[in-house]
């Protein structure tokens, strides 16, 4: 598939408009729609063909043209765009299509256990099989649009997924394929295979057309090891809204994959306060300016969702707010273009469509907030040019994963593990493990507790609660973490102590809370896991100390001055000579009751982003093994003092306000 370079400052408009609503599109006025798109120095718009209600924004032969729509909308605002050079992808909808589900209700996803009077009753848009009929009449308009709009600057394709349906379709299909529909695993697996058909027949009735146009799928984001559905994909959009229930560490975790999958890609929030749809809702300029900071420190170009009146007519309240963030990206680009991470540190993940899993979350929330640069990797990537691995603790590792884990620690580099991910599907410990520690097996004690040795102990000497249970072992060899305290007995309504937890016993089980031996650091605990559900300051301390005790001068950046909730990444441009470092922050506050509100999508609190803090003096030491020439804060261009040692760069910048570009020029 031809991939074209992604812009850097695009908006993703949504336009679903009821038929209800009349005059659609009557507001529309080219010079003001680009007089608009300038003041938010926007660069690319993906504008509708179809929306989730059904309708059309074109006159169309295939579907029907909005009812109180008497032009072709999409064409005058991709010429209007055109004339000013801006791009223009253009967005069909395919999971929802309200209009299809009232003509073919036989055509509708059944899921038998969201078959229920609310969700039946409750108002919004409703998900279509693809393996009925339904996806025909979506590759005929994919044709049609493709042929009508040939100068589209690709097409994104939304609400892609499909459930363990089972409508008429699907039972025939399972039928046919000697699977039983009674039996989830069967339903879903069944699902997979029309889920593969879907993007073989969409992208096949696109390039039928133009075998050079970009396609999208937008399912949110691509799992772990999902790699047989990368050929069908021109590019990636990482959808993530922090107000709308993604919160603010869920962008950077999400790219820390995308960027290892050889795809160009974006990352897409809202100018909405919370979430999709919401009309008369604003973010913060400074919460924009900050998301759109993270994005290009994460190696992403820029996205930012709106949705158009119905009237046509954009909103210019939105665009100054955009664009006071899109001028700051624009002056950042030529520091972002071309760039790779450079980060040290690979984190090894769990294959599975969820990568947000608790256990990564947590590993990558631990890393995030000690300042470290790592990726995500899944265990069909090379990691041979990472310097330290993390495999963390929700599931043993597959063979694949132990081999890579292996050659680390032949090769001599740091290796972290925790939990259950040091063992396999047996049981069996690492050969390097075992060598240093005796295992025997889970704990049946949960919560326990650790008494962490005095390299290890920081905020507090006492023994400390570890909600889960922990690997038994006995270490050998090396320095242990700590010693493992059981409670007087496990919790239950036969027998209970206090409000929550049953108190330590003062004795130690004879147990370890982990080992260090050579190149390996092993945690009994599934640490991760735990500090994902607990986020207890305590327990970042016990690991960090364990971490760096470990990691020693691998370290690939050390910060003073900047806060636990400040971000650092470290990007190179080959072609360039130079890396770039960024450091972000932006201090966050949880607004709203958590209170039901009348047609309101979603409910309870939410993270947000207003005051933007200036930091005084922040230091910086990085790994650079080349020698450096020049640092220079961009796009300011102020040179800032260095100095380099044994492969060791260190430098200061005197004060930032959310976003620090650090030019690091080799030479």
């Amino acid at each position: 598939m031809i991939k074209k370079e992604l812009r850097f400052r695009q908006i993703h408009l949504d336009f679903h408009t009821s038929g209800a609503i009349p005059d659609v599109g009557t507001e529309f006025n080219r010079r003001e729609w680009q007089e608009i798109l300038t003041v938010g120095r926007v660069d690319s718009v993906t504008c509708f063909a179809t929306c989730h209600h059904g309708w059309a924004y074109y006159p169309t032969r295939v579907g029907q043209m909005h009812p109180h729509l008497k032009f072709n909308l999409l064409r005058a605002q991709m010429d209007a765009c055109r004339e000013i050079g801006v791009r223009t992808p253009v967005y069909l909808t395919v999971g929802y299509h309200t209009l299809m589900s009232e003509l073919h209700p036989e055509w509708l996803e059944v899921i038998p256990e969201q078959r229920s009077k609310e969700e039946f009753f409750r108002p919004g848009f409703r998900k279509l099989c693809f393996n009925s009929p339904y996806i025909d009449h979506i590759c005929a308009m994919l044709k049609e649009v493709v042929t009508e709009f040939p100068d589209a600057d690709g097409i994104f394709l939304d609400i892609i997924r499909q459930g363990p349906c089972c409508c008429q379709f699907c039972i025939n299909s399972m039928t046919a394929a000697g699977l039983d529909p009674v039996r989830p695993e069967d339903r879903q697996l069944h699902a997979g295979h029309v889920l593969a058909d879907y993007y073989r027949r969409t992208v096949e009735a696109i390039h039928s057309v133009d075998p050079e146009m970009s396609v999208f799928h937008n399912s949110g984001h691509v799992g772990i090891g999902c790699h047989d559905i990368l050929p069908y994909f021109s590019h990636l959009e990482l959808e993530s809204l922090p107000t709308g229930g993604w919160g603010y560490d869920h962008f950077p975790m999400s790219a820390a994959y995308a960027r290892n999958l050889g795809l160009d890609f974006l990352g897409m929030t809202g100018k909405f306060h919370r979430s999709w749809g919401e009309f008369g809702g604003f973010k913060h300029p400074n919460a924009l300016r900050y998301e759109c900071a993270a994005m290009l420190a994460n190696n992403a170009k820029c996205s930012i969702g709106d949705q158009l009146h119905p009237s046509g007519r954009l909103d210019r309240s939105t665009y100054e707010i955009i664009g006071a963030a899109y001028r700051e990206v624009e002056a950042c680009e030529p520091w972002c273009r071309g760039a790779e991470s450079a980060a040290a540190i690979a984190v090894l993940a769990t294959p599975g469509r969820d990568r947000l899993a608790a256990h990564n979350t947590g590993a990558c929330r631990f890393l995030l907030e000690n300042h470290l640069p790592f990726d995500f990797v899944d265990d069909t990537m090379d990691c041979s040019g990472y310097e330290v691995l993390i495999v963390a603790d929700d599931a043993p590792m597959t063979p694949a994963a132990r081999s890579r884990v292996e050659a680390f620690i032949a090769a001599g580099k740091p290796v972290v593990l925790s939990g259950r991910a040091a063992l396999d599907p047996e049981g069996r410990p690492l050969a390097a493990l075992a060598a240093v520690a005796e295992f025997a097996g889970e704990s049946e004690f949960a919560p326990d507790y650790v008494a962490a040795a005095e390299p290890f102990a920081g905020l507090v000497r006492t023994p400390f609660l570890m909600q889960l249970a922990s690997q038994r072992i006995r270490v050998k060899h090396g320095e242990s973490l700590g010693a493992v305290h059981y409670p007087y007995f496990n919790r239950s309504f036969t027998h209970y102590c206090s409000h929550q937890h049953t108190p330590f016993r003062p004795e130690s089980s004879g147990y370890d809370a982990g080992v260090i031996a050579g190149n390996v650091l092993y945690f009994a605990h599934p640490v991760f896991r735990i500090y994902h559900a607990s986020g207890a300051v305590m327990h970042r301390d016990f690991m960090t100390r364990a971490l760096l005790a470990l990691l020693g001068k691998h370290r690939q950046v050390s910060t003073s001055g900047l806060p636990s909730s400040g971000r650092v990444t470290l990007m190179r441009q080959p072609e360039e000579h130079r890396y770039v470092m960024h450091a972000l922050y932006a201090p966050t506050a949880v607004r709203g009751a958590g209170a039901e509100m009348p047609n309101f999508q979603r409910s309870g609190t939410v993270e947000v982003i207003e005051e933007l803090v200036p930091l005084a003096s922040t230091g910086y030491e990085v790994i650079i093994p080349e020698p450096v020439a020049a640092v220079r804060l961009q796009p300011e261009g102020r040179e800032l003092p260095f100095e380099q040692r044994d492969g060791r760069l260190r430098f200061q910048i005197d004060s930032f306000t959310c976003h620090a570009m650090v030019e690091i020029v080799c030479g």
